[in-house]
């Protein structure tokens, strides 16, 4: 992707700084961000020439004037917390749903080419047919996954009442460099990593034999420039199609770190999910395949990142 203008709602985020890293040299960027949990920190140059940051929240910025002139919207701006969703589900409905129907009309009105959104696999909620297909019905246990649910209806209906395009990436259980292990829902591989190298000792919630289907940030990345060279109009898983328990994810970890401490095992936590894995059969409807063989050198890399900063 070259010489287009592309906006990045919670760009300075986790995933939002990657996508942001990779285009930035050869596109124009615009990045809309209120700091709730990104940091431009995240960014390699923050004061690249082709970059424009607008500190604000998204229900509360000027869109007409942001999406003046934008080609593609990258849109990751959310509360992402299933835990905080609970406390509010009125905020989260605002956050996610709500700044997200403002965005699409906005994008509407200034012809954006296509909007690209962040979804999640928690919209499955206990749906237990493994290997879990877009064709399945939502079944959303928490706020959170009610709110990507209800943003993915409106993508398809802007798509049907007004021709915008969309993809919606549903990830599985996103790991890699910038990773924040303070955040309200931090993701279990770099709770496990933070707290080894700290000298802590981790915690696992239920008993461990949950599993998730892990995917590599830097995938994640060219998913969603893929979807987005892409013609297709839909929903998209984003994982591995592989399946590991948090128990085997935390083993694999001390191996690497060459630790021997054991995990304290918690309650299980409100809105959690016990069990997922996808169908990747539709990343080829956006020409994407992981790269999900080298899951332990991905590994190692996240936990190299996390050496430096901690």
């Amino acid at each position: 992707m070259k010489n287009k203008n592309i906006l990045i709602t919670g760009g300075l985020g986790f995933i939002g700084s990657h996508i942001a890293d990779e285009l930035i040299d050869n596109n124009k960027i615009t990045i809309v961000d209120n700091l709730s949990t990104g940091a431009l920190k995240n960014l390699k140059n923050p004061e690249h020439e082709n970059l424009k940051i607008v500190i604000e929240d998204l229900s509360n910025a000027n869109l007409d004037e942001l999406l003046k002139d934008i080609d593609y919207i990258f849109h990751l701006a959310a509360m992402a917390s299933v835990p905080l969703s609970v406390d509010d589900p009125v905020g989260c409905t605002e956050n996610n749903v709500n700044a997200t129907i403002k965005l699409l009309e906005s994008a509407v009105k200034n012809d954006v080419k296509k909007i690209i959104f962040s979804s999640s696999s928690a919209v499955y909620g206990e749906n237990l047919n493994m290997p879990l297909k877009e064709s399945e019905l939502p079944m959303p246990t928490s706020p959170y996954a009610a709110s990507k649910a209800s943003c993915e209806l409106y993508l398809q209906s802007f798509y049907d009442s007004y021709g915008l395009n969309y993809t919606a990436l549903r990830y599985f259980n996103v790991f890699g460099p910038k990773q924040d292990k303070n955040s309200q829902y931090a993701a279990v591989i770099p709770n496990f990593i933070s707290a080894l190298l700290e000298g802590r000792q981790p915690v696992i919630y239920g008993d461990g034999e949950q599993t998730r289907d892990f995917i590599f940030v830097k995938d994640i990345v060219q998913a969603n420039i893929k979807a987005c060279e892409s013609d297709y109009n839909g929903i998209v898983n984003v994982a591995s199609g592989k399946k590991l328990s948090v128990n085997r994810l935390y083993e694999i970890i001390k191996e690497t770190l060459g630790s021997d401490v054991e995990a304290e095992y918690l309650p299980e936590r409100a809105g959690d999910i016990k069990h997922s894995l996808a169908d990747v059969s539709n990343l080829e409807k956006i020409n994407f395949k992981s790269d999900s063989d080298n899951f332990e050198e991905q590994l190692k890399e996240t936990i190299n990142w996390f050496k430096t900063v901690l």
